[in-house]
């Protein structure tokens, strides 16, 4: 027989994967140069090539879409484990300080390095994003450093900690901020609100290995992340290593996250609002959730920067940003349902 919760994870998996091929269908020929339909799938398919459409989709309009669904994805997954590590449906990547550390190292790098380092090729473009993953990782390293309580990770530890670092991280970098020229300024702010306007091939195949390695490493322990919903004392009796296990999972979700920053800047709510809607739609097994999470975190990151580049055109607004506007209201109402 069946299982009903296998089935209607497919059906709402393919719902959203209509969703987010819409968002990808209007970025591919929206903008300040229209495609229709049969020029779009020309392009794609290399039958009668035009050099203007090759140039307008393979180098700035897919990479684009690629880049924001696998960024989103990851914030999706990452979401569902913090959520579930630390048994806190208010967490999100950001509280942890990734995104905090990822950006006080970018903006220090603008500050001392931009413009004065004589580098050419793929290190040129990458340099920047090395940055941002060494400062998420260092991040990483304080928020460990102080959540230990008697050699064991504490939930509770891990996000107050992670509050204390990301609010000092962000007071740093808003100092050098302040501190820089008018255009690198310009740069820093647009980074620092979550954007994929940078997007090209090689921040796409940065971030490949980490959606091919860690995604599998969270499913197969998502068992263990159910059952430390029923609280660590239980998931010991059922033979769960809760402390292994709790660090693989925060491992795994703490590289997704850094990957992503790095390439995209901080783009905030969809490690939050991602596994929320996942478990509304699928239930609460996790083996269900973290895909469906993932692809709702992607349709949410291509939408939000198909909007942002056509809302304002010709100018553009930061993918982050309009995931904010759509965010806020919705963490206050989570904020009133858990206090009713």
């Amino acid at each position: 027989m069946p299982d009903p919760l296998a089935s209607r994870g497919w059906s709402v998996s393919a719902v959203i994967l209509a969703v987010l091929a819409g968002g990808a269908y209007l970025s591919l020929t929206s903008g300040m140069f229209d495609l229709t339909f049969a020029e779009m799938v020309k392009t794609l398919l290399r039958i009668d090539p035009v050099k203007e459409h090759d140039l307008v989709v393979f180098d700035f309009r897919l990479p684009r879409i690629v880049l924001s669904a696998l960024v989103g994805a990851a914030l999706g997954m990452a979401g569902t484990v913090i959520q579930g590590v630390t048994r806190n449906g208010l967490a999100e990547p950001g509280i942890l300080g990734i995104n905090a550390g990822a950006g006080l190292a970018v903006v220090l790098f603008m500050f001392f390095f931009q413009g004065s380092m004589q580098i050419k090729g793929w290190m040129a473009v990458m340099i920047m994003p090395m940055f941002g993953l060494v400062g998420g990782f260092m991040a990483v390293l304080l928020i460990y450093l102080f959540s230990q309580q008697n050699g064991r990770l504490d939930p509770q530890r891990l996000i107050l900690v992670g509050i204390a670092i990301a609010s000092g991280f962000g007071a740093a970098t808003l100092y050098v901020s302040l501190k820089m020229n008018p255009n690198d300024f310009e740069m820093a702010a647009v980074w620092l609100a979550g954007s994929i306007y940078n997007a090209n091939w090689k921040f796409v195949l940065t971030m490949l290995p980490w959606l091919i390695i860690l995604p599998p490493i969270l499913w197969w322990k998502s068992r263990s992340l159910d059952l430390i919903q029923l609280g660590e004392d239980s998931a010991i009796s059922l033979g769960v290593k809760v402390e292994r296990d709790k660090h693989i999972l925060l491992l795994c979700s703490i590289g997704l996250v850094a990957a992503s920053v790095a390439v995209s800047g901080s783009i905030g709510f969809v490690g939050l609002i991602a596994p929320h809607m996942a478990r509304r739609l699928v239930g609460l097994n996790h083996t269900s959730i973290l895909p469906v999470s993932g692809l709702i975190g992607a349709a949410m990151v291509v939408w939000g920067d198909y909007v942002g580049k056509t809302i304002f055109a010709p100018a553009e607004l930061a993918a982050g940003i309009v995931i904010s506007i759509i965010g806020v209201p919705y963490f206050v109402f989570l904020l009133l349902k858990m206090k009713r």
